[in-house]
């Protein structure tokens, strides 16, 4: 696997789309400047996709909303497991087996 590098910024990479989109080749852009053809090609393509061009993939916004919703729903499972634990805890702490939820 090659090196991975920091994230290009946004600018760039509109700037870069906009150069493609005028005529410009992907093929030269990436010889005058660093990206591959292949991120230039993508970055067109999910530039289409946010623009309303394409539908064959999530939107920028999409993903970002994909990505806190599993962020969230990870953190939910976290709180549930130390939850669970922490009633089981107490459970026999006291003595008392609380009743069995059928939500489980």
């Amino acid at each position: 696997m090659g090196a991975t590098r920091k994230a290009y910024a946004a600018e760039f990479r509109i700037r870069i789309v906009e150069l493609a989109r005028s005529g410009r080749s992907p093929v030269d852009l990436a010889k005058e400047f660093e990206p591959t053809v292949q991120t230039i090609n993508a970055w067109v393509r999910q530039a289409d996709r946010d623009d309303g061009h394409r539908e064959d993939g999530l939107t920028s916004s999409d993903r970002e909303e994909l990505q806190r919703l599993r962020r969230e729903n990870k953190q939910l499972r976290q709180e549930r497991e130390i939850l669970a634990k922490a009633a089981a805890w107490f459970a026999r702490e006291t003595g008392t087996i609380p009743p069995k939820s059928s939500r489980s």
